[in-house]
């Protein structure tokens, strides 16, 4: 038995298993127009199922914390519970055509297990790596950013084959497929869940549950600035990669669904390179530097030799390969950014309300770049806009992150531990 309890088996396998199955969540652009045309509702209605998705997600992080700093086993066990049944009654609500039905299964139900189950494994995979922390939580969040690549040949495997128009020939593979992948994933969850577990002799400090304070977190200088450019990066991101189709149709460039395919890649890959690369570095925070400065000059270039109007696809598809790969890297850089300033011990709650940063920005992201072009018709326009947002992102970086450890003790604990003295 000694065998299984290593990192590999009890951290970075069941974070594989747990990520790369919520992770299919970046697949909706794969099924919403089916689910749309079945349920006979305009696009842009089903369309804040996924909005609601990444909402609830970030918001069960910032609220769960607690309970998973508490016990993964349950935390894991939860999340399985509620991504399984989301994803099961989604497919119910389908074949009900209930809009409500789908918003509360996918949007909600689903979005709680999203949550608690992206946080759960990665307190435990730091404290396997040790100094390692970035390579271990990038190992967690690829499998986040490769499981689009993974599931969708599934998916459109279950999907079935479509006419001339682009529908389904056979409609009912819309509500089958959610029940289908509702099993693999219990499955993998699952397993997850059974193999998931903390180095022996590990245990949590007595005192946390005590001396956290939510009030130091939230209106430390730090904490405001590492959410602040987090948000940013992310915002800018979905911005940029929501138009990804557009923008290569619009250059007349074939081959979108390689395109795709290449920068999920580079999505998965930047949240190794990046993580495992601040590692290396005396302070994490200087990784965000360097994928903001990167993202500034892919944008600089493609703007300055008018990439988009000159139909270049190289300086196209380039910028939306490092702007994936900043996306990527920043998910995976934020949890060891954390523990370095505010402990690993707390990690799980300081980590659970940074992510309220993706709940804000999923509903931020798309609708920025739509409002940019349904104002100004200009590409160009959009690639400005997204260039300040990063600007802003390396000054806050530069000048409000610091990088002193902070005390998260509540003024009551240090009391306390003076009288004791």
């Amino acid at each position: 038995m000694r065998k299984l309890e290593n990192k590999w088996i009890r951290a970075v396998i069941p974070a594989l298993f747990i990520h790369c199955s919520i992770g299919t969540v970046y697949c909706w652009s794969l099924f919403k127009n089916d689910i749309a045309s079945y349920i006979g509702k305009p696009i842009g209605e089903v369309e804040w199922a996924f909005s609601l998705a990444i909402f609830v997600l970030g918001m069960s992080a910032a609220f769960g914390g607690r309970f998973v700093e508490k016990d993964i086993q349950k935390s894991s066990q939860l999340a399985a519970l509620f991504f399984v049944v989301g994803m099961a009654g989604t497919g119910f609500f389908i074949y009900q055509k209930s809009l409500i039905g789908i918003y509360i299964s996918y949007g909600i139900v689903m979005g709680i297990g999203l949550g608690i189950g992206y946080l759960t494994p990665v307190k435990t995979l730091m404290l396997w790596f040790g100094k390692q922390k970035g390579l271990a939580t990038g190992f967690a969040v690829a499998g986040f950013g490769l499981a689009k690549v993974i599931a969708s040949p599934l998916m459109e495997s279950l999907l079935g084959a479509r006419n001339s128009d682009g529908n389904l020939v056979n409609a009912t593979n819309i509500y089958t497929m959610f029940y289908l992948l509702a099993g693999i994933y219990l499955v993998m969850m699952l397993i997850g869940h059974l193999l998931l577990k903390k180095p022996a002799g590990y245990e949590e400090e007595s005192v946390q549950s005590t001396s956290f304070s939510y009030r130091k977190v939230l209106t430390n200088k730090t904490f405001i600035g590492i959410w602040l450019m987090f948000y940013i990066n992310i915002t800018c991101g979905l911005a940029l990669i929501s138009q990804e189709k557009g923008i290569l149709a619009f250059i007349g460039f074939g081959a979108i669904g390689l395109v795709s395919s290449l920068t999920a890649v580079f999505n998965a890959g930047g949240r190794i390179l990046f993580s495992s690369w601040g590692d290396r570095l005396q302070d994490r925070n200087s990784i965000y530097k360097i994928i903001f400065i990167s993202s500034i000059t892919a944008l600089l270039l493609t703007v300055v030799l008018d990439g988009i109007n000159n139909s270049s696809a190289i300086l196209i598809i380039l910028l939306l390969c490092v702007v994936n790969a900043g996306y990527g890297g920043g998910f995976s850089s934020l949890p060891p950014l954390l523990a370095d300033r505010f402990s690993l011990n707390s990690i799980s709650t300081v980590h659970g309300l940074a992510l309220s940063a993706w709940a804000f920005a999923g509903l931020t992201g798309n609708q920025l770049s739509t409002f940019i072009l349904e104002k100004t018709q200009s590409y160009d326009m959009m690639l400005y806009v997204i260039m300040a947002f990063f600007m802003i992102a390396t000054l806050i970086s530069q000048f409000v992150v610091k990088p002193d450890p902070v005390n998260l003790e509540s003024e009551e604990m240090v009391a306390n531990e003076v009288i004791v003295k």
